[in-house]
């Protein structure tokens, strides 16, 4: 049987912790002028998989 393969978009978007599925945040690459610090400082902030989608995360990754 052959091995398994990543899927290299999903390796590159997503971080495997201890408890969780580590992802990055969207709108906070550009057209920062006109958004307020407090929601910059939200998109900054450390986000994790919803519940729901962790099992197709962890297929695209192999971890199981």
């Amino acid at each position: 049987m052959p091995k398994m393969k990543t899927n290299r978009g999903a390796a590159k978007r997503f971080k495997i912790k201890k408890n969780s599925i580590k992802r990055g945040s969207a709108f906070k690459s550009h057209i920062l002028t006109k958004k307020r610090p407090r929601q910059i400082a939200n998109l900054n902030a450390p986000k994790h998989v919803h519940s729901a989608n962790i099992e197709s995360v962890k297929k695209m990754l192999c971890m199981g």
